[in-house]
């Protein structure tokens, strides 16, 4: 095989190894977005005038219904401009996959001994 057929498997593998950090983020910032959509629609539910308590860490902390609506809308409006960057790039990942496996299949197939460079091709001998 030829060195650089083994430069694209590499780089081919890179791109896969990435492809499933991305789509393993996106996975996890969509579960996030669905949480604190569904902890949203559950506040719109919930009296004003009740007792709120938000995490900060392992501690909870009293606040009022408006912080506590407005912090929720702020995290789902971010998770959601999150999830839509990690899709872009997830489609750019595989776009980039998918023309690196394409190149790949060229290369090969063309070293097999019937592409341009082979018999009869440029450079073939013939003074």
């Amino acid at each position: 095989m030829p060195p650089e057929a083994q430069e694209k498997i590499e780089e081919l593998q890179e791109l896969q190894e990435t492809a499933q950090q991305v789509a393993q983020q996106k996975e996890q910032a969509q579960t996030a977005l669905n949480e604190s959509k569904t902890a949203l629609d559950a506040l719109e539910d919930v009296d004003e005038d009740a007792g709120m308590y938000r995490e900060i860490g392992e501690v909870l902390v009293e606040t009022d219904y408006e912080s506590a609506y407005d912090d929720l809308e702020n995290k789902v409006d971010s998770l959601e401009v999150r999830v839509e960057q990690l899709q872009k790039q997830e489609e750019r990942v595989e776009e980039q996959f998918d023309d690196l496996q394409g190149e790949l299949q060229q290369m090969l197939q063309g070293g097999a001994g019937g592409g341009p460079m082979g018999p009869g091709g440029p450079g073939a001998g013939g003074a």
